[in-house]
């Protein structure tokens, strides 16, 4: 056959394999008609309006000088939030937000293409629309079109609010292409881990660890330099993200780099799944055994065999993250310096004691938030488990509603538990060695994290009853931690009114260590989180499974 003759050939082919891709993406833009907005309009309106706070906290060009001075003169702040390349308000917003927004850009793309790939497969959804005209490639190809539209969304909306707001529009336009440029490389990556492993959480964990190593790699590279010139910084994109120094004499031949990277990753995921067969994986699951072990004769052996990998894989994150903050915690007083703002900040994130306990409370605070995030996938565990029928058959047994629930409810509670305690016992010894008195600094350190749990538990709570009422919105659980995640990132920098910070479980607890503690917030959302729970586990006795 010619050349000439074969290449139509090929080209039908290719548009075989893209059939009903058009079909696939209306599809998947009206299931995320809710979230994709949602992540758009919040991260990109934030963004937006972080300017007019910027200009009331630091008003002189003197105080902003004196602010970026300090953040790039110390390398722990460099390690937490990044190097200052330019203290104009525009950089001021790029500092805070290219590499944070990068990472929740990665978090919205990793999502979208896990969902429209992996998860369809592994619910059946894939094979039913596989029957119909609809080509090899069309769902792979239509969940990366997905993520595209909703990080290019997110670029625009970014840059035009910055632009109207009064912002330059080359530094504007820069921040947006560096936040969505980074979650179009995760949507590549996301798309990858989509063909290698056979659940879809397993999916999301593996491009979640790639980004925590990303994020640790940009990190590393920060603190070893104040130029963002490490070799480690320029491994991680998260690292590319701030290089592309919005406002500071933008670098666009960066976008190369990203432009390079995704084709690349999108390539591979092309690749691998033109080499496996629909609902297979690189990586399968190894069968088990022929017999059950004993641990697994009831619904509590069963909830933790399903949820014990995820809980090491937290455990393990925090034991590093603890240690890695208690190692920088010692050197608190010479991070603020003499900046009277600087010290205002972290005074409203972690109280008004010595700076030193200050910091450890911020510290303690994060991890406490992020805790969220462990405890509610637990929870929504069990949506996934009643929406794929794998909860019928253990129900159809001798098991009630309740005692199924409550057997994943129990790795939510004291999984959540168990990670603050690695976090708080890493973070104290961290600490300890620093002030050569480790048994000083684990007891105060360890009992702050372990504070954190009433507020972990109400949302844990809010997370149950949602899905014991209303089990369709259960995705909004994620938008409800998300917005009581940026009121704690934000909040204290951009002074939020207090009305707005209270809606968050945490700023009702006492910042510890160091403050002052009473009984009382902990017993009210103590009470809150068993009324949440209480009525969650009623609803699910009330309503049809499935």
């Amino acid at each position: 056959m010619t050349a000439v003759a074969a290449a139509p050939l090929a080209a039908a082919g290719g548009s075989r394999h893209l059939a009903g891709t058009g079909a696939l993406l209306r599809l998947a833009l009206r299931r995320d008609r809710l979230m994709i907005p949602a992540w758009v309009l919040v991260l990109g309106l934030t963004v937006a309006g972080m300017g007019s706070s910027f200009e009331t906290l630091y008003d002189t060009p003197a105080e902003r000088g004196a602010l970026a001075a300090s953040m790039n003169a110390n390398a722990s702040l460099r390690a937490l939030y990044g190097p200052v390349f330019g203290d104009s308000i525009g950089g001021l917003i790029a500092w805070r937000m290219a590499g944070f927004g990068a990472v929740l850009a990665a978090v919205m793309s990793l999502l979208i293409v896990v969902r429209h790939t992996r998860e369809e497969e592994e619910t059946g959804r894939q094979e039913l629309l596989s029957a119909a005209m609809v080509g090899r490639r069309a769902p792979l190809t239509a969940a990366l079109l997905t993520a595209l539209i909703a990080n290019a969304a997110l670029a625009l909306v970014m840059a035009g609010g910055l632009i109207k707001s009064g912002r330059p529009a080359a530094g504007s336009l820069a921040l947006g292409v560096a936040v969505g440029a980074a979650g179009v490389l995760f949507a590549g990556l996301a798309a990858i881990a989509a063909q290698l492993t056979e659940s879809a959480r397993l999916a999301k964990g593996l491009t979640g660890a790639v980004l925590g190593l990303a994020f640790a790699l940009r990190a590393a590279g920060d603190a070893a330099t104040s130029d963002a010139t490490s070799p480690l910084t320029w491994i991680s994109p998260i690292g590319w993200a701030e290089n592309l120094r919005p406002y500071a004499g933008e670098r666009w031949w960066i976008t190369l780099l990203f432009l390079g990277a995704a084709a690349l990753t999108v390539s591979a995921a092309y690749v691998l799944t033109a080499r496996r067969d629909l609902g297979m994986s690189f990586l399968p699951a190894r069968p088990g055994p022929a017999r059950a072990p004993r641990s697994l004769n009831g619904p509590f052996g069963l909830a933790w065999r399903l949820q014990r990998t995820t809980l090491l894989g937290w455990t393990i994150g925090y034991l590093c993250a603890g240690g890695i903050f208690g190692g920088i915690a010692q050197g608190a007083s010479d991070m603020v310096g003499d900046n009277a703002r600087t010290r205002e900040i972290f005074e409203r994130m972690g109280g008004q004691q010595g700076l030193t306990d200050a910091f450890l409370a911020t510290m303690v605070g994060m991890l406490g938030m992020i805790a969220a995030l462990f405890a509610a996938g637990s929870v929504l565990r069990l949506r996934s488990e009643e929406t794929d029928d794998r909860a019928e058959p253990v129900l159809a047994g001798a098991v009630g509603r309740v005692r199924w629930a409550v057997s994943h409810l129990v790795a939510a509670y004291l999984g959540s538990a168990v990670i603050l305690t690695a976090g708080g016992l890493a973070l104290g010894v961290s600490y300890g060695l620093t002030t050569d008195d480790i048994a000083g600094g684990i007891g105060p350190v360890l009992g702050a994290a372990l504070a954190q749990l009433p507020a972990v538990w109400a949302l844990t709570g809010l997370a149950v009853l949602v899905f014991g009422l209303l089990p369709k919105a259960t995705a909004a659980v994620w938008g409800l931690i998300g917005g009581v995640l940026a009121i704690g990132w934000l909040g204290p920098v951009l002074k939020f009114p207090q009305w707005a910070m209270d809606l968050s479980p945490y700023s009702h607890l006492p910042k510890l260590p160091g403050a002052e503690v009473t009984a009382a917030p902990f017993v009210w959302l103590l009470v809150l989180a068993a009324v949440f729970l209480a009525a969650g586990l009623a609803g699910l006795r009330r309503r049809d499974i499935g």
